[in-house]
C-alpha cells in the first residue's frame, strides 16, 4: 500500500535517514526550514493542506538544550506550539502523526529504566517544552504516535559521535561526564523503526495503537563509556591523536541546563505492541561508523 508522506525537518540529522526510507513507502514531501518556519503556525497549516499527508512524520525540535534556558520563548514555539498544530491538521486529515520526544521529560532520579507510565519531571527547559508537546498532542487527540528516544546521534549533522570524532583528532586527552547514563540510539535505528511502522499502519489503519512509546537502543552506557567506545570504533578507520578518555563527574563539567543522572528508557511496552525493538546501541554505533566513512550498512 502507497502512502502520502510529509517529513517535517527534512534537513536535519534524523530527516535526512528518514527521507530514503520513507520514500519506499509512497509519495514524500519533505521540508526543512527553507520550506516551513515551525514558529509560523499558518506556514504550518498551509504546508499540510497543500501536501494533504496520510502520515506527518515530525522529526524537527529545537534542540539545543543549554541554549533553550535562555531562549525559552523559541523553544516553546517549535516543542510545543508546533506540535500543536500538526496533531489539529493531522486529525481534520484522519493522518497519523508520528513526532519524537526525549529522555529528558524524566529526572533521572529513579534507579531503574523507565517506563511510559512513570512520573515526568523534567529538570530544563528543553525537556519541559518537549514535555508540552506531548500533552499537546495528546490533547488533540487523533492517530499518533509519540516516540521518546534519547541520546541521537548519526553520521550528519551536529552531535555528540561527530563532537567526539573532531577532538580526538585534536587532543591527546578527553575527559567525558561518566555519572550520566541512557541509550545512545542512531537516527539510522530511529530511521528504521519509524518506517516499519508507517508501513504498518498503512495496512492496519484504525487498530492501530496511538499513544506514547519509548523507542531507544537496547542497553546501556556512560557518556565516558559512549566516547571510549566511538574512539575505539574510530580508531580503525581515521587517524586520532587520542590516547586516553577520562571518566569526570557531572560537577566537574558544568552546563546551563541540567542533564537526568539516568536517561535509560524501557523499550517492553513497544515491543510487546510492535513486535520488534531498536537493536543495540553497539550495533547502532558500528552501522553508524560504516556509514561515517562510505561503508555499507547492513539492513536490520
Amino acid at each position: 500500500m502507497s502512502v502520502r508522506i510529509l517529513l517535517i525537518g527534512a534537513g536535519g540529522q534524523l530527516g535526512r535517514e528518514l527521507i530514503p526510507r520513507l520514500s519506499s513507502l509512497g509519495e514524500l514531501a519533505a521540508a526543512d526550514r527553507t520550506v516551513c518556519d515551525l514558529a509560523a503556525t499558518e506556514a504550518i497549516r498551509e504546508l499540510v493542506a497543500r501536501t494533504r499527508p496520510e502520515a506527518i512524520v515530525n522529526a524537527a525540535a529545537y534542540t539545543a538544550v543549554d541554549e533553550a534556558e535562555s531562549r525559552s520563548e523559541v523553544a516553546y514555539a517549535i516543542n510545543r506550539d508546533a506540535p500543536r498544530t500538526l496533531a489539529e491538521e493531522a486529525r481534520k486529515l484522519g493522518a497519523m502523526l508520528v513526532h519524537y520526544s526525549t529522555d529528558y521529560v524524566f529526572d533521572g532520579s529513579k534507579p531503574g529504566a523507565y517506563c511510559e507510565e512513570d512520573a515526568t519531571a523534567p529538570l530544563n527547559v528543553y525537556g519541559a517544552s518537549k514535555l508540552a508537546g506531548e500533552r499537546e498532542i495528546a490533547a488533540v487527540g487523533g492517530r499518533y504516535l509519540i516516540l521518546r528516544t534519547s541520546w541521537v546521534y548519526g553520521a550528519q549533522g551536529k552531535n555528540f559521535l561527530l563532537t567526539m570524532r573532531r577532538l580526538a583528532r585534536e587532543r591527546e586527552e578527553l575527559r567525558v561526564v561518566d555519572d550520566q547514563v541512557g541509550a545512545p540510539t542512531s537516527t539510522l535505528q530511529l530511521a528504521e523503526a519509524t518506517a516499519r511502522l508507517v508501513r504498518e499502519w498503512s495496512t492496519a489503519g484504525e487498530g492501530f495503537p496511538a499513544g506514547i512509546y519509548h523507542a531507544t537502543a537496547a542497553g546501556s552506557v556512560s557518556w565516558c563509556g559512549f566516547a571510549r567506545a566511538i574512539v575505539a570504533a574510530l580508531g580503525e578507520r581515521d587517524s586520532l591523536k587520542v590516547k586516553n578518555v577520562v571518566g569526570i563527574t557531572t560537577e566537574e563539567y558544568p552546563m546551563p541546563a541540567r542533564r537526568p543522572r539516568n536517561s535509560v528508557l524501557s523499550n517492553e511496552k513497544f515491543e510487546r505492541t510492535f513486535g520488534f525493538r531498536p537493536g543495540s546501541w553497539e550495533t547502532g554505533l558500528a552501522d553508524v561508523v560504516r556509514e561515517l566513512y562510505g561503508c555499507a550498512v547492513a539492513e536490520s
